[in-house]
């Protein structure tokens, strides 16, 4: 099978972005992964792909529909740097002339809008803490409080550490679970990341996230993404951990988020009933075809 696609980068984190508005592809877990592999396939840390709405959601104002893939072909809920690609690569092919749309993913409507100066931001809805929403299993683990917010006490399996880790847990339409380092340089992400995304506590595994607090309008950022591994960046990661912070008492309600592939702006209120917002860049780097196996195991 021979498909075009777009290849594109939201601050590093990078998509191939599937067009499938005048039909369906019919591609398989094996064959997401066979794009996003980087010696294989295009190379990807997600797979997005754009599709018309059905009648019912048109009818709710809905404009398209967002589905993503992680790079190990499972379909996830969220993807915030992948949602600023998405409002770009709608506007450039124009399947839309809004600069503002709506959109429905697995979790639920965001709203990207395009600004005047290049950069997309997103309306990415109200942070969730509830450990049963995220999901996490808080059963027989007692919080630490700190602000409004709770850390919850994370016991590590491994021989690389034997450490329990205190977490804010926090669901961004996908769950995350984010940890305060001194230094985002020299913590042990290749080490705790993947204890922590497969921990048996986070049901649906985790995306775990590494912040370094610089004063309450700038922190760093590290995330080792369920499914995919530590990415350059990760827009739902920066909003949770913006959230998580805010919510410890550590951040203001405007926060910049240095990543390692670029900077991230997040807004949140701190108020329950108010979305978090996310602005970055969001460009095409290249587009393409690929002859994609129809068999793939």
């Amino acid at each position: 099978m021979q498909i075009r696609f777009t290849k594109m980068q939201g601050a590093g984190n990078d998509f191939v972005v599937l067009d499938e508005t005048q039909g369906r592809l019919g591609l398989s877990a094996a064959q997401y992964r066979f794009l996003a592999d980087r010696h294989f396939g295009v190379g990807a840390d997600q797979i997005l792909t754009v599709r018309t709405p059905t009648a019912e959601a048109a009818a709710d104002g809905i404009d398209f529909e967002y589905v993503i893939h992680n790079a190990d072909g499972g379909e996830v809920e969220q993807c915030g740097n992948g949602a600023r690609c998405f409002a770009r690569f709608v506007h450039d092919k124009q399947l839309s002339g809004k600069d503002a749309i709506r959109v429905q993913t697995k979790s639920g409507v965001i709203a990207p809008r395009l600004t005047p100066d290049g950069r997309v931001t997103v309306d990415m809805g109200r942070p969730q803490f509830d450990p049963a929403l995220v999901p996490f299993d808080a059963a027989g683990l007692t919080p630490v409080a700190q602000g409004s917010g709770q850390k919850w006490p994370l016991a590590l399996d491994g021989k690389a550490l034997d450490a329990t880790v205190l977490v804010a847990v926090v669901s961004m339409g996908n769950p995350h679970a984010v940890q305060l380092v001194d230094n985002v340089d020299t913590a042990p992400v290749q080490e705790a990341g993947p204890l922590v995304e497969r921990h048996a506590r986070f049901p649906q595994r985790v995306n775990a996230g590494f912040l370094q607090i610089v004063d309450r309008g700038h922190v760093r950022l590290r995330v080792f993404e369920r499914g995919v591994g530590e990415t350059l960046a990760c827009g739902t990661g920066a909003c949770a951990a913006v959230a998580a912070g805010i919510r410890l008492g550590l951040l203001g309600p405007e926060v910049h988020v240095d990543t390692r592939g670029g900077r991230l702006t997040i807004a949140w209120s701190g108020a329950d009933t108010d979305s978090v917002y996310m602005t970055g860049p969001a460009t095409t780097v290249f587009e393409g075809q690929i002859d994609i196996p129809d068999t793939l195991v």
